[in-house]
């Protein structure tokens, strides 16, 4: 979000899934949290590492935020060769669609992702 940290990576993003368990909510204060995964080793730091600093939210998964503005960036679960990417600090375009609602049986009372709601294209009401 500050523009301190920034990441590059050479491969293609895997399956984009809206996770609604409750640690995630937590974490990105929201119903639910998109990511994809993307290779380890095709994933590198461009600038602001030092910034990255590092929660064990979960028994061998950890989160990563940037210390400057909180943004959380991504996360990695030990043993998996993966790490998660946040797509909504996501610069590049993506053109892929989420696949999958995970872990709805913990997700938020006050969300249904089958609920038909108004659009506003702003943060307000359009004027009628």
């Amino acid at each position: 979000m500050c523009g301190s940290v920034a990441y590059e990576v050479d491969a293609e993003p895997g399956r984009i899934v809206h996770c609604h368990c409750a640690t995630c909510r937590k974490a990105q204060g929201s119903a639910f949290s998109t990511v994809t995964n993307v290779p380890h080793d095709r994933f590198r730091w461009a600038k602001g590492e030092n910034l990255i600093r590092g929660f064990e939210s979960s028994p061998g998964k950890k989160r990563y935020f940037c210390t400057q503005c909180g943004s959380h960036i991504v996360a990695e679960r030990a043993g998996t060769g993966t790490i998660l990417l946040r797509m909504g600090c996501l610069d590049t375009p993506i053109t892929q669609r989420p696949k999958v609602h995970i872990w709805r049986s913990d997700c938020a009372s006050w969300f249904d992702p089958k609920d038909q709601l108004p659009e506003w294209q702003e943060g307000t009401a359009p004027k009628t």
